[in-house]
């Protein structure tokens, strides 16, 4: 076989490694960059203004097997307005815009609590783990304390009192989540501690706190990294369940969990669009997430 014949194998293999070698992987990371590109473009390319009635009530998304033709006029320029792809709500809203631009919220509150509680909780847990006195005792008591309660009825609780702005929403998020990078960073930190690098550096003279930050915590960052996708993933559920029951973002903002609430109350009368095009971007999110998760444990397992 020649050089030629086997260089597109080897870029093959290369851009298969790139992703972990599972196309699974490749799968969420499609997703996840997809809804990464939405929550900043989705309402500047979607085709109706998503807070805006277009006049048509109710109308259902088209048949699949026109789709090709009204996607080849609409490319064209041959359409007088582009088609509902998804249909209409009772409101007259565009779904598909709404759906399409429903990241921005969604994913702005879920990426935004979930990072600060990565950072948060790692240090916190560098603390708890390295320093082990009474204050860091009390501290995972009161994160024991956090993690007891639901955490979809403390969000909700928490988001009642604070308001549903989009800071307080994300507020509600960290006070869930911090506890448990606390509690993960605290277990691997206790763990590392007690190998031989560690004892090394304290016996050529190292500080504690440069043997924490310069040492302990890089080596203690695999399972927080794994639990972050994770928690992305559930972040964007806890949103959309808290606008579905009206404690989350404010209507006519599009979000998921408002669309599958106002949608879920036209099921009876038939209309299935308008809620179930927005679950299924959320199922579908939630899932490419948590793919990136298990190939990012997958991936240090093997190392």
């Amino acid at each position: 076989m020649s050089i030629a014949e086997t260089a597109p194998t080897r870029r093959r293999l290369a851009f298969m490694d790139a992703f972990g070698g599972s196309k699974f992987m490749m799968f969420g990371t499609f997703i996840v960059a997809l809804s990464i590109f939405l929550a900043a473009f989705g309402a500047a390319i979607s085709p109706y203004d998503p807070m805006e009635a277009t006049g048509d009530i109710s109308v259902p998304p088209p048949p699949l097997e026109d789709w090709p033709r009204l996607f080849y006029l609409a490319v064209a320029g041959d359409l007088e307005r582009p088609p509902h792809w998804f249909g209409t709500d009772q409101s007259g809203l565009d779904v598909f815009s709404r759906v399409i631009s429903a990241p921005r919220a969604d994913m702005t509150i879920a990426l935004g609590g979930a990072l600060i509680s990565l950072f948060l909780g790692t240090f916190l847990g560098l603390i708890a783990g390295f320093y082990r006195n009474w204050a860091t005792e009390l501290m995972m008591h009161v994160s024991d304390v956090l993690q007891a309660f639901p955490v979809f009825i403390t969000a909700m609780i928490l988001v009642s009192l604070a308001g549903r702005e989009t800071g307080n929403l994300v507020l509600a998020l960290v006070l869930v989540y911090t506890p448990i990078f606390i509690r993960l960073t605290r277990s691997e930190v206790m763990g590392q501690s007690a190998r031989g690098y560690v004892q090394a550096a304290w016996a050529v003279g190292n500080n504690g706190f440069k043997i924490a930050i310069k040492h302990v915590l890089p080596n203690s960052l695999v399972p927080s990294l794994v639990q972050l996708s994770v928690t992305i993933g559930f972040a964007i559920i806890l949103t959309a369940g808290l606008s579905f029951v009206g404690a989350g973002v404010r209507p006519p903002t599009p979000e998921w969990g408002i669309m599958i609430s106002i949608g879920a109350q036209q099921l009876i009368l038939g209309e299935w669009w308008p809620s179930i095009f927005p679950g299924l971007a959320i199922t579908v999110t939630v899932f490419g997430y948590a793919i990136v998760g298990h190939a990012i444990e997958q991936k240090f397992r093997e190392t």
